[in-house]
This record gives C-alpha cells, structure tokens and sequence, in this order.
C-alpha cells in the first residue's frame, strides 16, 4: 500500500507517534491526512486537516466515518498506559480505561472505517501495538494486558478483511521517546524512527513490523524454551 496520493486517517495525532505518523505521511506523498484527537485545536501541525476524535465515544466515531469517507489508510495509533500490574488494581479500574481505548477503541474504529476501506479499493490498516504484546511485567502488567488483546484483534482483522483487499499491519516496538512513556528509564527509540520502519513495512505489504532490535529478539524467543516472557525482570 503506497502512501502517494492515499487519503490517511491516524488517531492520537496530536502528539508522539500519532503526530510523527502525520507528519511522515504528509512526507511521502499523501493527498489528504485527516489528524485525529480528543482536542483537535491541540495539533498544530501544517497540511493536515484536524478532526475531534475519541475512540470510546460511539458517537464521535459515526461522525468521524461519516465525514472521512475517502480514507484508503487508517492508522489505530490512539492508546493509553498505565503503570502496575494485575494485583495492584483491585478496583480493575485501570484496566478497563486501558481496554476501552486500546481494544475496543481499536475494534470500534474497524468497525467503522472497514466498509469505507473497501469502498476505496481495500486500502489498509496499520494498528499500533507493542512488544508489551508478548512480555508482560509488573511495571506495565495491565497495559500489557491489553496490546496482547490487540494483537490478537489485530491477527483476526487481518483474515476478515483478507477478502476485501484490505491490508492489516501490526506494528510493534519497544520503548519510545513520547509522554507515553516519560519517567521510565529504559532505552528509547524516537517516534521518527519507529514511523519510518512502520511506513517502510506497510508500503512493503508487511503484515508485521519489528521497528527495534529487541522487540526482534523477543519475538524471535517466543517459540523456544527460554521465551522472555518466561524470564525474570
């Protein structure tokens, strides 16, 4: 799926990865690149036509197909994390304000834009996940929870939509440079980066992105008796 000429939807662009995919796609050619958030008078980024959009709001994203139906690419890049892990959320609070946006915020977005997808000639979907899809720590344990949740809606998107020619890739990476992850010391990929390795793999025809090392190590251990979801932090 080539990004010259495609009309390109991307949610959360108002900052990180989400603003770095709209930029990129501006970058390589895109005729239209439709920015998406909560706030939309937050994206100041030249070129890019804001839209409000939150993904657990039903309404928002009627309105959002509705207004938007020449998208030929939908990046589900909206997401939420909170740290700690499964025993340190007794209310399940925290996982249920995780799940609503990086599950079901990406299930209702498919949902909606997979006709409009097909009526523009198939098209694709990139959705955002993470190497916390496979490795699962305290730090992030509920989060993690939720991208292998993703994952999985992600692996099953892609046989649906096999047969309206829709293209379904997955990204995933480790830590990067953004809010999302401030005050964790680990190493960081930029969000320049991570984009340009998910663009790459999409205009490719990937299925599947590995944007950093280690998340190609981890992926690559999953299958052997030492996987490292298995290891000790």
């Amino acid at each position: 799926m080539q990004l010259s000429n495609a009309t390109v939807l991307v949610t959360g662009a108002n900052r990180g990865i989400g603003l770095a995919f709209a930029r990129a796609a501006l970058a390589r050619g895109a005729r239209r690149v439709y920015a998406a958030a909560r706030d939309p008078s937050r994206i100041q980024l030249p070129g890019v036509l804001p839209i409000q959009l939150d993904v657990t709001d039903p309404d928002q994203v009627s309105r959002a197909v509705h207004d938007c139906r020449d998208v030929s690419v939908l990046v589900n890049n909206a997401g939420v994390a909170e740290t700690g892990g499964f025993l340190q959320d007794p209310t399940l609070q925290a996982t249920r304000r995780q799940l609503e946006v990086n599950f079901f915020g990406m299930l209702r977005m498919a949902q909606g834009f997979a006709p409009v997808l097909a009526a523009n000639g198939g098209g694709a979907m990139l959705n955002v996940l993470s190497i916390a899809s496979w490795l699962n720590r305290p730090l992030l344990g509920t989060y993690g929870a939720t991208k292998s949740a993703a994952w999985a809606l992600t692996n099953g998107l892609r046989h649906e939509l096999r047969v309206q020619g829709t293209q379904v890739t997955a990204l995933h990476m480790g830590f990067v440079d953004t809010d999302l992850a401030r005050g964790i010391e680990m190493p960081k990929s930029t969000p320049d980066a991570i984009v340009a390795a998910a663009l790459d793999g999409l205009e490719a025809g990937q299925e599947e992105v590995l944007a950093d090392e280690l998340t190609r190590q981890v992926k690559q251990s999953l299958s052997s008796a030492a996987a490292a979801y298995l290891a000790a932090a």
